[in-house]
């Protein structure tokens, strides 16, 4: 009994000591955790809302998918229609875009394949033509025929132009009225000069020019339009009266009173004088063709000769150097007479920066002129006959209403016909410019 109420007392106790030590944390335990269940329980629900509402709006988004799919194929077939339909436009128009193109180059190809053909069918035919010519004009009779033939074009020509004038034809209307002034009174003052005093007259008119080329400021007082005709005369006394005669002072004294357009004018004009000087005593001495002749032959050894020209030219040398040049090519020919020696030292002596060709050029033209006629530069294969050049005077007389004095170059090159020059004037009627103007009409 007293073991029963021991071992009740003690379980009683241990009742005790579990209701107060253990069941309330158990209780706090138990309570924690249902409030735990109880929030997860809120959460499951509040996911399983989720769940039900994102099924709802994926069921939504795919029925979007569906009728987007939907659109998309609709319009990407009539997109693939209207794509179809322009390609098949644009292939179209690109087919007929490539055969148009592919027309032309056809037409092209064709076009500079027949040009290449004429050119080389012309160029053969112009080879062989050349051929012929040479073959034909190697018997005299032919090329003396071709010399004909132009003859009997060149008549058909007259009436012509008339002729160029004497001397420089680049002036203006007072200057040669000036000139022509000038020249009057050289004519008449030189009438009682010796063949000496010539000589002496161009010496001094020579000087004359040299000194306006180095003092230009002298020249514009001398030939300038303005300023009284008296102070001028005073002018060149003061400077020239002790240093020229007296016929060629006065020959100055009547260009200083001339009416010149320009001072380079009268410039010139003193070297024509120093020029006429010298051809007077040609004419005095009766050479003057033979002065003529002279001078168009040096010319043609110049021509010949660019080098000599550019020596005979170059400014940079001193006159003395050059003029010593030139008589030592003239002292190899025998033949050139003291006149003709003088006019081409006067020539070089007088170039200040021109070309020695074109001067000396200039001066057989200006000979020729002094005895009243135009100077005709013929060109030919072949020297001429006596009638041919007889004929040819007389035509070019007809056409330039003036004497002509004939110069012939031999130029087995011209093949046949003649090329007249006349001043600035060319008539080529040479079988070698037809053979050349025939090749420039070949297609390229």
């Amino acid at each position: 009994m007293a073991t029963f109420i021991g071992q009740l007392i003690g379980f009683v106790v241990i009742v005790l000591i579990m209701m107060k030590y253990v069941v309330p944390p158990v209780r706090k335990l138990m309570a924690e955790r249902q409030a735990e269940v109880l929030a997860e329980l809120e959460e499951s629900a509040t996911a399983a809302k989720r769940l039900t509402d994102a099924d709802l709006f994926r069921t939504q988004r795919v029925e979007e998918g569906r009728l987007e799919a939907s659109h998309i194929i609709d319009e990407a077939a009539s997109d693939s229609i209207r794509i179809t339909e322009q390609l098949r436009i644009q292939g179209g128009v690109e087919a007929e875009r490539i055969a148009v193109q592919g027309e032309q180059q056809v037409l092209l190809m064709r076009s500079q394949l027949v040009r290449e053909l004429r050119g080389e069918l012309g160029a053969e035919a112009l080879g062989r033509a050349g051929e012929i010519v040479r073959a034909y004009v190697a018997d005299p009779v032919e090329l003396a025929g071709t010399v004909d033939r132009f003859l009997d074009e060149l008549e058909e020509m007259a009436p012509a132009p008339l002729a160029p004038e004497v001397g420089r034809t680049d002036l203006r209307p007072a200057s040669r009225d000036a000139q022509a002034a000038v020249v009057a009174s050289f004519n008449e003052l030189v009438v009682p000069l010796a063949v000496g005093e010539l000589s002496q007259f161009a010496a001094e008119l020579a000087a004359v020019y040299t000194l306006l080329v180095q003092e230009p400021v002298l020249a514009r007082h001398l030939g300038e339009a303005g300023g009284t005709e008296a102070a001028k005369q005073e002018l060149l006394r003061r400077l020239l009266a002790s240093q020229v005669g007296t016929v060629a002072l006065a020959v100055l004294g009547t260009a200083v009173t001339a009416r010149w357009s320009a001072s380079s004018d009268f410039v010139d004009c003193v070297q024509y004088l120093a020029r006429l000087g010298l051809l007077e005593r040609a004419a005095r001495e009766h050479q003057v063709d033979e002065v003529a002749e002279q001078l168009f032959r040096f010319g043609r050894v110049l021509a010949a000769q660019p080098r000599l020209t550019s020596l005979l030219s170059d400014y940079q040398e001193s006159t003395s150097g050059r003029v010593e040049l030139l008589d030592s090519i003239l002292a190899a020919d025998s033949g050139v007479n003291h006149t003709t020696k003088a006019l081409l030292a006067q020539t070089v002596d007088l170039l200040h920066g021109g070309r020695a060709d074109e001067a000396v050029l200039e001066l057989a033209q200006l000979a020729v002129a002094r005895r009243g006629e135009i100077v005709a530069e013929v060109s030919a294969a072949a020297d001429l006959t006596d009638a041919q050049r007889l004929r040819l005077t007389e035509l070019l007389k007809r056409i330039y209403h003036h004497p002509v004095s004939v110069h012939q170059v031999i130029d087995p090159r011209l093949l046949g016909g003649l090329a007249v020059t006349v001043g600035d004037e060319v008539i080529d009627g040479t079988l070698s410019s037809r053979l050349a103007t025939a090749a420039m009409k070949l297609p390229n």
